[in-house]
């Protein structure tokens, strides 16, 4: 399997390009801003075709580039339904301090034309890839991750997680469709089941592991040391 990975953009965002090879078929995850050159150099480089965009949430410094991207290769760009309206209103999931970074430029924002919506379970059959969609709503309300069977180097599965998981932290919830106790439902019954061994490639930030996030992870470690993890998940 080929994953390569690239900061894009003033938030640092990891944009990744997936395939099974070079010379495949490719899917593009998080395409920020200033990403479309970075994935016109990786399928430059590996002779991909990328073939769908996927959005682990609608926030801008994530699907800045999703339009230009799946515009030039034609390819289906995929978001959950709650977090839609951000591809043209991207403005309501905003923090004040990146709206300011942001007054005064010209930018207009318009769908891609072809889009698909996400739904929690479903498994993607794209570019000859397998990969899982667990919603994960409290950074926004259609946060989602995507897991894929790995197999090699001793990791069953790469998980992209977007803002919901960090090396040593979690997204944040104090923007707009945010909100804590939610992700600290997602976390407990999205991320504490899984196995130690998968890889977690994040959407800031250095790659981890479960099994490091489970015994170092703060956020994590409440859940677990409190007991909570089973009351958080019903919502109690």
């Amino acid at each position: 399997m080929l994953i390569a990975g690239f900061p894009a953009g003033p938030w640092g965002t990891n944009c990744y390009v997936a395939a099974t090879g070079p010379g495949a078929e490719c899917v593009v995850i998080d395409p920020g801003k200033d990403a479309a050159a970075g994935v016109a150099e990786v399928v430059r480089e590996h002779r991909l075709k990328p073939v769908a965009v996927l959005l682990t949430h609608g926030h801008i410094d994530h699907m800045w580039s999703v339009a230009p991207v799946a515009g030039t290769y034609d390819a289906t760009a995929w978001v959950h339904p709650a977090d839609r309206h951000l591809l043209t209103d991207p403005m309501a999931g905003m923090s004040r301090e990146t709206s300011q970074m942001l007054l005064g430029g010209d930018y207009t924002w318009a769908e891609p034309d072809d889009v698909q919506e996400l739904t929690d379970g479903r498994t993607l059959e794209l570019a000859g890839l397998e990969l899982t969609v667990d919603h994960t709503p409290g950074h926004t309300g259609g946060s989602v991750t995507f897991r894929t069977p790995y197999g090699d180097q001793g990791i069953s599965q790469v998980m992209f997680s977007g803002d919901l998981l960090f090396a040593g932290s979690i997204g944040r919830t104090d923007l707009p469709g945010g909100d804590h106790p939610t992700m600290l439902r997602s976390l407990a019954a999205k991320v504490l089941p899984l196995d130690d061994d998968i890889a977690v490639l994040p959407g800031h930030g250095e790659q981890t592991t479960i099994g490091r996030e489970r015994a170092t992870n703060p956020y994590l470690l409440d859940l677990l040391d409190t007991g909570d993890a089973a009351r958080v998940t019903r919502g109690l």
